[in-house]
């Protein structure tokens, strides 16, 4: 596993990889898994013509094609891709070395934002895959057909050896590139990333372009539609722009990236949890209301009972505005939900909390600041084993600068 013990404030790592072997008694520390940092200077986004922007040949030729966890335990897988001539079939065909081909069937969707108009974006669910197996699957029936491949997870348990790839703040610029590029060969070889948020940043383009979003799923298709990204919503999926007319917020993501958020009893998309080998992931919303009585409070009080550390012994949480921070940039704005929360996390020892939106990279020891009431002045963080290691990753690529003060 990355190493976790001892403090450190490093301004540019860009991709973490956490591979671990899980066992109640025994943590193996995995090892650095390579140097490489991201330089300080500013980058830009690639231009619209760029090789990894190119769209796939052929008539109706599916896009953007990504794929999820599609229930809580990694048995189904939500495939997702975008067509533009015509909304053609929704149908997935897909199979194992061991299996006849089988078929399954979703729906479309299509949203209008601004004066951009989607191509029809389809959802397909496939359930009942059988665990730690290699699967097929083709989409583009009867037009343009692409086929594409992934594996199935480990059957949960506690002693299951897993590799996450951990990105956040990616964008499409020429660093996201050197950053998907640098987590395809690293020789850990991840399984399934774990993204904190910020996707396409198309909200930074004038009108919120949603080209941009078009331009970011063929980009990170050569990733995404081979092992599953696990979604957390960032800011700049809110894409809240009253003076576009587009009032209701994070529209194009939430048409776009599907979550087995009702899996989990969660009532929107943007909290909600899966089990992986031996993690239960939690992934909340720094951008939804948290406070008592909230939605996203009552499941997450919830939600921490349910976990059985003797099943899944990892207990690891996504968000994206982080609680403990050290930057000028973005400083106290995950401070109120830290109030809300973190005596839960400490209650239930949550292992360790990922989250972007701070440039830079940065990981606490184990420490806590739950003591303080409006009376006692106890108002320090100190040190505690039962709370969880912090660890901030929002590196991954944008054109908005690193936080480096």
């Amino acid at each position: 596993m990355a190493k976790m013990g001892t403090s450190s404030r490093v301004a540019a790592a860009i991709v973490v990889v956490l591979g671990f072997v899980l066992s109640l008694a025994v943590v193996c520390n995995g090892g650095k898994t390579s140097s490489f940092v991201r330089k300080v200077e500013k980058t830009v986004d690639m231009p619209l013509d760029s090789d990894v922007f190119k769209v796939p040949p052929g008539y109706n030729a599916p896009q953007q094609v990504h794929i999820t966890q599609g229930d809580q335990l990694g048995k189904a897988v939500i495939v997702s891709w975008v067509t533009v001539e015509e909304p053609g079939s929704n149908t997935v065909l897909y199979w194992s070395a061991y299996s006849k081909k089988q078929k399954s069937e979703g729906k479309f969707t299509t949203y209008k934002f601004y004066n951009y108009t989607s191509g029809y974006i389809h959802h397909t669910t496939i359930r009942n895959l059988k665990f730690n197996t290699k699967y097929y699957y083709v989409v583009g029936i009867g037009h343009t057909e692409r086929q594409f491949w992934f594996i199935t997870p480990p059957k949960v348990g506690p002693d299951v050896p897993y590799t996450f790839g951990l990105i956040g703040d990616l964008g499409q610029s020429f660093d996201s590139n050197k950053t998907l590029t640098h987590y395809e060969l690293n020789p850990q070889k991840g399984q399934a990333v774990l993204f904190v948020g910020d996707l396409s940043y198309a909200d930074n383009y004038p009108n919120h372009d949603n080209v941009r979003w078009d331009t970011w799923g063929r980009f990170t298709e050569r990733s995404v539609a081979y092992q599953p990204w696990i979604w957390t919503a960032g800011n700049h999926e809110i894409d809240f722009a009253p003076e576009l007319g587009e009032t209701k917020p994070f529209k194009p993501y939430t048409h776009r990236y599907h979550v087995p958020y009702k899996a989990s009893g969660s009532t929107a998309p943007f909290w909600y949890s899966i089990k992986r080998a031996s993690a239960y992931i939690i992934v909340l919303s720094s951008y939804s209301a948290y406070g008592k009585y909230t939605p996203q409070y009552f499941w997450l009080e919830q939600e921490l009972r349910k976990v059985n550390r003797s099943e899944t012994p990892w207990l690891i949480v996504l968000m994206h505005a982080p609680w403990y921070n050290s930057y000028n940039f973005h400083y106290l704005e995950g401070e109120t939900m830290r109030v809300m929360y973190e005596p839960w996390f400490v209650k239930y020892k949550v292992d360790v909390v990922f989250a972007g939106h701070v440039h830079a990279y940065e990981r606490s020891e184990r420490m806590s600041n739950v003591a303080y009431n409006i009376v006692n002045g106890i108002c320090i963080p100190v040190k505690d084993q039962s709370a969880p290691v912090y660890i901030t990753i929002g590196d991954g690529g944008n054109t908005e600068v690193l936080a480096t003060k």
